[in-house]
């Protein structure tokens, strides 16, 4: 039903949408020509040869798309809505306030992306030297699923920083900044940097690990590390949601 309310704003306003499909497309072709140009003048960055850099870009172009459609103008005006008391409005909404956040605002304007992303990943693929098996495609499909939802889960505890601290209120900017390392491969941290990026904010390995799944250099351990750690985001984002709820203060307190 949310779906279908933005749908129906979205064709009331068409000249909106389609220039969204332009916007989007022109800063996506941007994007894989600037990285394009980097990689193709390496031989092998992080231990990724030309066929798994392919892949990585289409692959953190790939979820990046996901987060545009699904979540991301829904939830990015959170730390505003808790500021002005907007967040009354959700609240007294007869369904979880979180979960319209999440999928009121999906944009379709973002979908031209997926299919361009495929294709560059594709491409990636024809450049392995050992075609990707079924089991590894199926794994590497619910890997891009997971490191969606980890995305997810950073942008909200980012976003509820506003209910513990007010005058945080460009918390987000920290993020924009953080989520550069999303276009750098992974295997490039050592040390504390991979300690930061792995881990604390684990923006390393959303591209990083379907990657390998997908050249066939992701270990057992590597799988279980990364459902790991979205379930442990997906607890901290939900935990830090509700607790902030309680201490929200109305626009009429």
């Amino acid at each position: 039903m949310l779906f279908k309310m933005k749908l129906s704003r979205n064709m009331a306003f068409r000249f909106n949408f389609f220039g969204a499909f332009f916007v989007d497309g022109s800063l996506f072709l941007l994007q894989l020509l600037t990285f394009s140009a980097i990689y193709q003048n390496a031989g092998r960055i992080g231990g990724f040869g030309q066929g798994e850099m392919t892949i990585f870009i289409g692959t953190f172009s790939l979820i990046n798309a996901l987060n545009m459609i699904i979540f991301f103008f829904g939830v990015n005006p959170i730390p505003e809505k808790i500021l002005n008391g907007d967040l009354d409005l959700y609240l007294t909404k007869p369904m979880n306030p979180l979960l319209r956040l999440t999928f009121e605002s999906v944009d379709m304007g973002s979908l031209p992306l997926l299919p361009m992303s495929i294709l560059i990943i594709l491409s990636g693929v024809r450049e392995l030297s050992v075609p990707p098996s079924l089991s590894q495609v199926l794994l590497y499909t619910a890997l891009v699923l997971l490191m969606t939802l980890l995305w997810y889960d950073i942008v909200i505890l980012v976003r509820v920083v506003p209910f513990y601290f007010p005058s945080a209120k460009r918390i987000d900017r920290i993020e924009e900044l953080l989520a550069l390392c999303f276009k750098v491969p992974g295997t490039l941290f050592q040390g504390a940097w991979k300690v930061l990026f792995y881990f604390v904010v684990p923006y390393g390995i959303m591209a990083t690990m379907p990657t390998q799944v997908m050249a066939g250099a992701l270990s057992a351990g590597g799988l279980i590390y990364a459902v790991f750690i979205v379930a442990m985001f997906t607890f901290l984002a939900l935990f830090a949601w509700k607790k902030g709820l309680k201490r929200y203060s109305s626009a009429s307190s």
